[in-house]
């Protein structure tokens, strides 16, 4: 770090202290530990004083055999290999340039290491964050298997969903897997919604149902927008997964196979009826899916509030702060972006008022304060024991027994140690003579 950096490094932890901040707590901000923010205080306008080796490796290679390291990969025959098989290759012609970490080196060196083709490679781009504000504005949808009778084949369930309101917009379940069934599902559930040119996002993974020819030519003439997972990341469509989840714990869910596949019509039929209808989601304020694709949820939400209202009024006592919230959440995001916090040059620390310093005999008093039993038992430490039922059995109440040696320590003019010394000696004596 040059002298500028050190310098500005000091102020800013300086001004964090005269703000309230601990010099500590401002060093963990800034990366970079208080012993070393001290050392730079004493000289602030030193730099780096690091010079390096003061003579070259004598058996190091020169440049000349790093540039011929560099040459020979770069061949066609080499340009696509590692330094593994590139050594071993020119072995078996008779050559010997350095070994697999040298070939490393020098072509980390110059930028070879990764990648040596004058075409790009493939990059796997994260998908674009999206954002849902009203229903139908973007779906997600997935394809997963249902055990049947016969081992090996199964049933393959085609499951929409909308990432707003949670609710399932359409399903099928066909016994092969698809994009002409994939297509055709999406095309009646557009239909059904009315669903406009530009109005809808559809995203799901990168199977082959999902990018066959057919699912991607149904897209383009409805004009839904598609949105694909990057390759074996099944985090970027966990809206369909998290169905998937939800579909498969049901108590009802068969624990063997399906008869056939009317029988897993007819039960995921049930399901989609149960989940859309009856089940209070979670992450939509405990209201079902079908109440909010409706609009229904903020008078739903605007009822509890009043009622919890109501109970804060009537005992307000079990309240230590506000009413737990029932507003209506308003925006679901699809794969956000994860916000780094970054340091800026200028910047003040808030902070309460640090407490006193405590001394650790209160602090571990405080800590270990007995808790009640339940069942009507002795005081509990968090450690496990068992209840007492007679005070004269746990020694309650009874004077502590008394040590000799301790009141003798107690007593003598000597230095402890030394005392401790001669009386334990005489102690042991005594007892032996016994």
């Amino acid at each position: 770090m040059s002298a500028a950096d050190r310098r500005s490094c000091i102020e800013m932890v300086r001004e964090a202290k005269a703000s309230g901040a601990r010099r500590q707590a401002s060093c963990e901000v800034l990366e970079v530990s208080l012993r070393t923010v001290e050392r730079w205080e004493k000289v602030p306008d030193q730099g780096d004083q690091r010079r390096g080796p003061v003579t070259a490796c004598a058996h190091g290679l020169s440049e000349e055999e790093k540039q011929a390291m560099v040459k020979e990969s770069s061949k066609p025959e080499y340009r696509d290999l590692s330094p593994w098989q590139i050594v071993a290759r020119l072995a078996d012609t008779g050559r010997y340039l350095g070994s697999e970490s040298s070939f490393y080196r020098v072509l980390k060196r110059n930028d070879l290491l990764s990648h040596r083709h004058n075409s790009k490679p493939r990059v796997h781009h994260r998908p674009k964050d999206l954002a849902a504000r009203n229903p139908n504005e973007i779906w997600s949808w997935d394809i997963t298997y249902l055990n049947s009778p016969i081992r090996g084949a199964y049933y393959y369930l085609y499951l929409v969903e909308d990432i707003f309101s949670r609710m399932i917009v359409g399903w099928t379940i066909e016994e092969v897997e698809s994009a002409d069934h994939g297509g055709q599902l999406i095309d009646r559930i557009c239909q059904e919604q009315g669903i406009a040119k530009g109005q809808l996002t559809l995203h799901s993974d990168n199977g082959g149902p999902m990018t066959g020819a057919t699912m991607v030519a149904t897209l383009e003439r409805l004009g839904v927008i598609p949105s694909l997972s990057r390759p074996a990341v099944s985090d970027d469509n966990p809206y369909s997964e998290s169905l998937f989840k939800t579909l498969k714990y049901r108590p009802s869910y068969p624990e063997s196979a399906f008869s056939g596949i009317d029988q897993a019509r007819q039960w995921v039929s049930r399901f989609v009826e149960w989940y859309n209808t009856e089940h209070l989601h979670s992450a939509i304020r405990f209201v079902t899916p079908g109440s909010r694709h409706l609009g229904e949820d903020p008078a739903i939400l605007a009822k509890r509030s009043v009622v919890y209202e109501k109970a804060k009024r009537l005992n307000p006592r079990r309240w230590s702060g506000p009413i737990r919230n029932w507003s209506p959440i308003t925006e679901v995001h699809l794969n956000p972006k994860k916000h780094q916090n970054e340091i800026q040059e200028e910047f003040t620390i808030d902070t309460p008022p640090l407490p006193m310093p405590r001394s650790k005999v209160s602090a571990v008093s405080e800590a270990v304060k007995p808790i009640s039993n339940i069942d009507g038992g002795c005081p509990k430490n968090g450690l496990h024991r068992c209840p007492i039922t007679n005070a004269s059995d746990s020694g309650e109440g009874l004077p502590m027994p008394r040590n000799r040696l301790s009141d003798e320590l107690r007593r003598s003019p000597l230095p402890s140690s030394k005392l401790r010394f001669e009386r334990t000696a005489a102690y042991s004596a005594s007892e032996n003579l016994t």
